[in-house]
């Protein structure tokens, strides 16, 4: 192992490694920190209005079971892990907690089960008998996992995901596409764990992505997960619906809206999100109301508010309306002080998201062959199917549907040029105001892959002018906040023991970040090749 010596006593050595070689730890103690969990049925409260979205979901208990017989084979060498609680120590290395403190050298952290029972150092947290124990060099950094507190398990990272961007009904259908995100988020979950990302928000999506969560909380190959479900929306995208099931449900009347609160609310949703677009000026009155009476009713249940709001106009009714979390930048102009005011007065937290039409850019002149496909991908973390679709964009040039795709990819460069500018003010400015600040990536989108897509976005918002010390804050506990959870995000004792290991100091460079050796979620271990794509 890179940076680190295994130094477990002869007399205390386990019988032998795990089977995955990983020689991590298993993952049987039930986490000590506050971990939100939703999945109580309120079935009997639901209203007829709601009902009527029932009929469009599958049912949850079949969803559950086939997300359970998928993860099996990926989760055995976690679950068969012998009973007994098995301790490590990490001694060591250079450590920042999360918390945006001093860093503090030679540290032990003492890992029991999933938790963090002790940080601090030899002296004040003793190494239990028969722990094991292993030494890191003083090149090693030691950080909380990573956040992404923008992703969508909806979308595949390609066209296929999102249809309505550019189509190949035939080549790649849709209902499949979703079938399978439904049954093999695995990919995905290693994807993240390899890229040092241990806590993922999906921020709308299919009801499945609701289920997501309780089967990946105590898994040690996943990465928490926090699930909005369904978006609610004046302005669905009918390519983006199935048939027998939506993710974008109708804001046609407020009472719409509320029942579909309520509905979300009983399927156990973590939050709930309104897909915002920009509307007519003639609309605004009436949907302005339609969202407060979202946000109305998401409070007196106890769920918060997220919102899809570029424009700046449509933020701050999204704000007035008490939102928790703005999933994007405004984009369309700079944000004023109203806005600034409003979002320090609500403690809104902003998720910049400043890469995502980038990677749109990427995929329409790949597949109009003005450019080669791209894959940042440093610790070969993307699975092969993804891979070879990125990077197989080209072959569909003489498609029609490419062939139909009249964009002037110069002119589309030059408008995306021009919104990265308000963008990465508007970051500034928010930055500059004291608003908490999430790392996410809204990952997913064409070109906007799951798991290393967070290195982009970081250097981006480094680039912005944000030092590496906030953005490791912000990529750790500010993306734990976003998602609703004071157990992760920071390495403290009673923590849930998700802790990253890189080789590189990451407070001179957020660059650094992509040098990762190991990722310890849930009390275990892993090299990162173990999880990299074979």
């Amino acid at each position: 192992m890179h940076g680190m010596a295994d130094i477990t006593s002869p007399t205390s050595r386990p019988s032998g490694r795990d089977k995955d070689g990983s020689g991590g730890f298993s993952a049987n103690a039930r986490v000590t920190g506050p971990t939100r969990n939703r999945y109580a049925s309120a079935a009997s409260n639901v209203s007829p209005a709601a009902y009527q979205l029932e009929k469009l979901m599958p049912s949850r208990s079949t969803v559950f079971l086939l997300l359970v017989f998928s993860f099996s084979a990926f989760s055995t060498k976690g679950s068969q892990e012998s009973e007994t609680e098995r301790t490590l120590v990490l001694d060591g290395g250079n450590l920042f907690d999360g918390r945006g403190g001093p860093v503090q050298t030679d540290p032990r952290i003492v890992v029991t089960g999933e938790a963090i029972v002790c940080v601090g150092n030899a002296e004040s947290c003793p190494a239990p008998d028969g722990a094991r124990r292993i030494e890191l060099d003083n090149g090693s950094w030691i950080l909380p996992g990573l956040v992404d507190a923008h992703v969508h398990f909806g979308q595949t990272g390609w066209f296929d995901g999102r249809p309505s961007s550019l189509d190949f009904p035939e080549l790649f259908p849709y209902e499949q596409t979703m079938a399978r995100q439904k049954s093999q988020p695995e990919r995905y979950f290693r994807a993240y764990l390899c890229s040092g990302v241990t806590a993922v928000f999906d921020t709308g999506g299919y009801p499945w992505s609701l289920d997501f969560k309780a089967a990946a909380e105590h898994n040690p190959r996943a990465p928490h997960v926090a699930a909005a479900g369904p978006r609610i929306t004046h302005a669905p995208p009918a390519a983006l619906n199935l048939s027998a099931e939506q993710q974008y449900l109708l804001l046609s009347d407020e009472e719409a809206g509320r029942a579909a609160v309520r509905f979300m609310a009983a399927f156990g949703a973590d939050a709930i999100k309104v897909w915002f677009l920009r509307v007519r000026e003639q609309e605004r009155e009436a949907i302005d109301s339609r969202v407060a009476a979202v946000a109305d009713e998401a409070a007196a249940r106890g769920l918060p508010l997220i919102v899809h709001a570029t424009s700046l106009r449509e933020a701050k009714v999204a704000l007035h309306a008490g939102a928790h979390l703005l999933v994007h930048g405004v984009d369309d102009q700079l944000v004023d002080e109203e806005f600034l005011s409003l979002a320090r007065e609500k403690g809104t937290i902003y998720t910049p998201t400043l890469l995502v039409s980038d990677g749109y850019r990427r995929m329409f002149e790949a597949v109009k062959r003005v450019s080669k496909p791209e894959l940042d991908d440093p610790n070969r973390c993307v699975d092969e199917g993804t891979r070879q679709m990125i990077l197989s964009s080209p072959e569909l040039y003489n498609h029609p549907s490419v062939r139909a795709f009249d964009q002037d990819l110069k002119a589309y460069r030059e408008r995306l040029d021009a919104v990265y500018v308000r963008k990465v003010e508007n970051l500034r400015r928010v930055h500059e105001a004291g608003i908490p600040i999430a790392l996410g990536t809204d990952a997913g989108n064409p070109g906007t892959l799951h798991g290393p897509s967070i290195y982009a976005e970081l250097e981006a918002m480094q680039a912005a002018g944000i030092e590496p010390a906030e953005l490791l804050v912000m990529a750790t506990r500010n993306g734990a906040r976003a998602m609703g959870r004071e157990d992760i995000g920071t390495i403290a004792a009673g923590n849930v023991a998700d802790i990253i290991i890189v080789s590189k100091n990451p407070l001179e460079d957020v660059k650094h970040l992509r040098h990762i050796s190991h990722v310890m979620r849930a009390g275990k271990l892993h090299r990162i090749e173990e999880l990299a794509r074979p």
